[in-house]
This record gives structure tokens, sequence and C-alpha cells, in this order.
């Protein structure tokens, strides 16, 4: 039963790396920017947490 399904899933890999390729340049820069961006944008969203949280835990609220 445990070979019949490492098997499956090794087929269904095998399948998966058949129909995939090397993207473009232009593809590969615009995942890129976009990655980078999100990056950007979770980190500014933490430190305007952390921001927050230290304004108010100095206020005494």
């Amino acid at each position: 039963m445990v070979m019949k399904e490492i098997r499956d899933t090794l087929k269904e890999w095998k399948r998966v790396l058949k129909i995939t390729r090397k993207p473009d340049r232009e593809e590969f820069e615009m995942s890129a920017k976009v990655t980078g961006a999100g990056i950007l944008i979770v980190g500014a969203i933490g430190f305007l947490i952390h921001v927050i949280a230290n304004l108010l835990a100095t206020s005494g609220i």
C-alpha cells in the first residue's frame, strides 16, 4: 500500500516536471519585482506595528 502511494507520487512529480519550463528573462524579472515588493510591504507593516507597540508601551496606555 505504501509503495503504491510512493509510486503514484513519483509519477505525479514526473508529470509536473515534464510540463515545466525555464522562465524567460522578462518573466523572471517580473516575478522578482513582485516578490521584492511583497517582502517590502510585509516588512513595512511589521515595522509599523513594532513602532506603534513601542509608542503605546512608553506612553503607559
